[in-house]
């Protein structure tokens, strides 16, 4: 494979997300204290030696911007970049992306393709460790127009995917993307069973596609040019299997679509596992961020189990369970937090240091971070929120309740305060 382009979808408006949607596009939002979603996928590039690398934009995308070009600045003699390639009017459309394959389509021109063998085209919002190298070396192998990173799931996931049926030779002659229909459910199912989910326990009985693809570059040219398919699941997938040769590269490592705040809840609290699935200390595959120069996370008298702490954070008599705190957290005498998310600040204020440059609070409101006394279980809090003494946050993860109030969110029994907002002393919310 002599030249390969790397391309990262930026995601729509992230709906499922809300509220850290809100002014944030998906691959934006903060993951394991101190990452983004979109250091994953670029990381993965970097990792497998491809570093070409353009992402796609369209919604909320300033603080992802601002993000790329901070961690990814590459100097002139490296050939390598990351590029954004944001959405914009030309004289051949005026429309902002449609969808995946829309999104592809109108920056034909901007890919380098008169340079790229082939396409290496990924989402910008799952959390696992791959090296595209294998799915290069498969892809090659078996003289394939396109190629699908594929996975068994369970028949409940099946319905949030792209389920697809195999030959014996692993082409891939049968797709659907999320069926519903029982009867479809049941065309596509394996033979047999796999194996089982390690979370639900549920037999792996359908392979479903990862929304990881590598294309010859003409094929994806015409596939693209001679029809106006908006989707790559709905649409360009199966239209592809018709004429093509696709065929599926199966990836047994742990894969997390991060599309609704419960997935996003639990991919954060598994990495606090003693053996987390993803391993993020393996220094022969780093994810790479954002290099910030700040202090070592301080603690005084402070009790952690199972926890993340990110660069910079004060935590002072505390107790920090199963919980990942981000970035300059704040955190005072005698709170509780646990199976939490602070997801942390972007800077300190002049209460933290007072004869620092930095912006003085807004007059009346309440302390930096979090403030004495709190106790805040189930919950995800957003950047820059301001928790004032004895406030008192308990979600239920997982009891299906959902709810939309002024200051707070519920989804699927956990509570999230949005970015920026301030939660005064003796606040209860009790899920």
């Amino acid at each position: 494979m002599a030249y390969l382009i790397c391309v990262i979808l930026g995601g729509g408006r992230g709906a499922r997300l809300f509220p850290l949607t809100k002014e944030r596009c998906k691959p934006a939002i903060p993951m394991g204290g101190k990452y983004r979603l979109i250091d994953i996928p670029i990381s993965n590039c970097l990792n497998s030696g491809y570093g070409r690398v353009l992402v796609l934009t369209q919604f909320n995308t300033v603080s992802l911007h601002r993000h790329i070009s901070r961690t990814y600045p590459f100097d002139v003699f490296s050939h390598r970049f990351v590029e954004v390639l944001a959405a914009q009017q030309t004289l051949e459309s005026g429309d902002w992306y449609q969808g995946s394959a829309d999104a592809v389509r109108q920056n034909l021109r901007n890919l380098y393709l008169e340079r790229a063998n082939h396409v290496l085209i990924l989402s910008g919002d799952q959390l696992y460790r791959m090296d595209y190298r294998s799915m290069a070396r498969h892809h090659d192998e078996h003289e394939a127009d396109a190629t699908l990173a594929v996975q068994p799931v369970t028949a409940t996931q099946a319905r949030h995917l792209g389920v697809l049926k195999l030959s014996g030779a692993g082409q891939i002659v049968g797709f659907a993307e999320k069926p519903q229909e029982e009867g479809t459910l049941q065309e596509l199912a394996l033979p047999t069973p796999v194996g089982k989910d390690p979370d639900s326990g549920e037999p792996l009985t359908h392979m479903a596609s990862l929304g990881i693809y590598t294309f010859r570059t003409s094929v994806l040219r015409e596939l693209l040019e001679s029809s106006d398919s908006e989707d790559f699941g709905r649409e360009v997938i199966p239209a592809a299997i018709t004429r093509y040769k696709v065929m599926s590269f199966l990836f047994l490592g742990y894969w997390q679509d991060i599309g609704t705040i419960p997935a996003f809840y639990r991919a954060n609290l598994d990495l606090t596992a003693p053996l987390p699935r993803l391993n993020l200390y393996d220094e022969t595959w780093p994810f790479f961020t954002r290099l910030r120069s700040l202090p070592p996370p301080k603690f005084e008298e402070t009790r952690l189990r199972e926890s993340l702490v990110a660069d910079g954070a004060i935590i002072s008599g505390s107790d920090i369970q199963r919980s990942v705190v981000g970035l300059r957290s704040v955190i005072k005498e005698g709170c509780v937090i646990r199976d939490s998310i602070v997801l942390g600040y972007n800077r300190y204020d002049a209460e933290v240091f007072p004869f620092s440059d930095y912006e003085r609070p807004p007059s009346g409101a309440p302390p930096f971070g979090i403030g004495r006394g709190c106790r805040i279980e189930g919950a995800i809090l957003d950047k820059h929120v301001r928790i004032d003494e004895g406030v008192v946050i308990c979600g239920r993860p997982g009891n299906g309740i959902d709810l939309d109030e002024s200051d707070y969110c519920v989804r699927d029994g956990i509570v999230i305060v949005p970015r920026g907002q301030v939660l005064r002393a003796g606040t209860e919310i009790v899920v």
